[in-house]
């Protein structure tokens, strides 16, 4: 393989995985903006995506009602999850919070061993993996999937956060609660709908990354760990750092697993994480007088 082709390959695999960071890191922001909590879960949500592809594949239904059922049952799955554990514990510490979504997480995560078993798993890809040359090397056309995907999410959510009600109703709860409850917003529902749509970004995650990656019951945890390196290095709120910041922790795995070992594939983001934590907490495109949306 040439140095060209070489190289081509280590930034197409770099944004691809990027790109998943960073809609893990979203699902984080969105959360964080509407609650202040950090949900260790968030990784599961990606996981229960790709798992119920996986499931839903055994009864032979069409792959665009599958996508369907697999992204509205995580959702479900996430609006339970605020509703049965986060709201009850509303009064509670961050600190009782973050510890019970850790909770949550060992429990969803065990709950899919125990449906699926240990094994890893390749869900259904979204269309064919017939390779496409592009500059001497060939690109997994799944590649192109989650690139696509993530870009448009990023859009959707940003209109959906300018231009809807619903979205500047969140939006008005992650700045100032009690002043948004002060003209007829619910923040309580508003929580609710935080959870459901951060739970679809990541089922979304799931679905196009798995058919790359495969996916187990267990995969949970180190996509939480790097999603929540990219939110913070992006700035925690802010969903556009979150994006960067996830292509670059993303191009940096790669290219350290190429250069250097994959052995340190997933010590690189987090060493780098330390590094900029220790020289501008706030994450290198963080926001310090309020949340962003």
């Amino acid at each position: 393989m040439t140095l060209s082709a070489q190289l081509a390959q280590y930034v197409i695999s770099g944004i691809t995985i990027g790109c998943i960071y960073a809609m893990v890191a979203i699902g984080f922001n969105i959360i964080f903006n509407s609650t202040g909590i950090i949900n260790l879960a968030q990784g599961e949500f990606v996981m229960l995506g790709a798992m119920s592809m996986v499931l839903l594949s055994h009864f032979h239904i069409p792959f665009l009602l599958t996508f369907l059922i697999s992204i509205v049952a995580v959702g479900i799955i996430g609006g339970l999850f605020q509703r049965l554990v986060i709201d009850p514990l509303r009064n509670e510490s961050m600190i009782v919070l973050v510890f019970v979504t850790l909770g949550v997480s060992i429990l969803l995560s065990g709950s899919v061993m125990f449906i699926l078993g240990k094994e890893p798993y390749l869900p259904p890809a979204m269309i064919s993996s017939q390779p496409i040359p592009f500059l001497g090397t060939a690109i997994d056309p799944q590649y192109l999937v989650v690139m696509g995907v993530t870009l448009t999410v990023v859009v959707l959510l940003t209109l959906f956060f300018e231009k809807t009600i619903l979205g500047q109703a969140i939006k008005a709860c992650s700045i100032n609660r009690m002043a948004a409850s002060l003209v007829g917003i619910n923040p309580r529902k508003m929580i609710f709908f935080s959870f459901v749509l951060s739970a679809v970004i990541g089922a979304i995650a799931g679905i196009v990354i798995g058919p790359i990656t495969m996916m187990e019951y267990d995969r949970g945890p180190m996509l939480c760990l790097k999603g929540f390196a990219a939110a913070v290095l992006g700035g925690l709120g802010s969903i556009h750092g979150a994006v960067l910041a996830g292509l670059m922790l993303g191009l940096l795995e790669s290219f350290g697993a190429g250069y250097v070992s994959s052995s340190y594939k997933d010590a690189l983001p987090l060493i780098v994480l330390l590094a900029v934590l220790f020289w501008k907490p706030t994450g290198l495109f963080g926001v310090t007088e309020e949340r962003e949306i």
